[in-house]
């Protein structure tokens, strides 16, 4: 796995250089709890599925250059719940363009079927990869704010698949007729967070 925690202003330009090259790059964040008011932005992460940025907020590293390509229109950001990572992100002054879910997705894909759509679950389904989620613990308001290999690994491991995802998704909502169900309800999700 190509990883970089993006510390330097050299090294976020250099993953603005790499990702801005993308027609899609999986996202995610690491927080402190919950709620986006009362909990704090710890980490953002993108993933082409083959190079993986972590930019450690908790350590007052900023997005810089990388902000422009949440903003980026032509650039597809996939989430697993989108609206928990949108709402965090909102808070802390980010906007984001071009939202796929693969957790509406999922639920689009499995409604009625009982099935669990967490990524973990989701994620072993499609290509048997174990997440280990055990490291999601240590991120409380109590955390030190070292990060560990350990809690790189485990903030990335969300990231890597998602792009992967969206496209066996998006094969899977075509051949169904689905696609415009998953649109209508990422809408409704997409329009709520922009009136927060």
């Amino acid at each position: 796995m190509n990883v970089l925690v993006a510390r330097t202003q050299d090294q976020i330009d250099a993953s603005y250089e790499r990702l801005a090259a993308a027609t899609r790059l999986g996202c995610d964040t690491e927080t402190s709890g919950l709620s986006a008011r009362h909990g704090r932005l710890y980490s953002v992460q993108f993933s082409d599925g083959e190079f993986n940025v972590l930019v450690p907020i908790s350590e007052g590293v900023g997005l810089g250059r990388l902000t422009s390509i949440l903003e980026d229109p032509s650039i597809v950001k996939i989430f697993h719940n989108a609206k928990f990572d949108l709402d965090f992100l909102s808070e802390n002054g980010y906007s984001v363009a071009n939202v796929f879910d693969t957790m509406i997705a999922e639920k689009v894909l499995t409604r009625g079927a009982g099935q669990s759509v967490s990524l973990a679950e989701t994620l072993y389904r499609y290509f048997a990869v174990d997440l280990d989620k055990s490291q999601r613990a240590k991120f409380t308001r109590k955390w030190d704010g070292i990060w560990t290999d350990e809690l790189v690994d485990y903030a990335l491991s969300d990231v890597i698949h998602l792009p992967l995802l969206m496209d066996e998704q998006n094969a899977w909502l075509q051949k169904l007729g689905l696609s415009d169900e998953f649109q209508n309800q990422l809408n409704k999700i997409l329009l709520a967070n922009s009136t927060n």
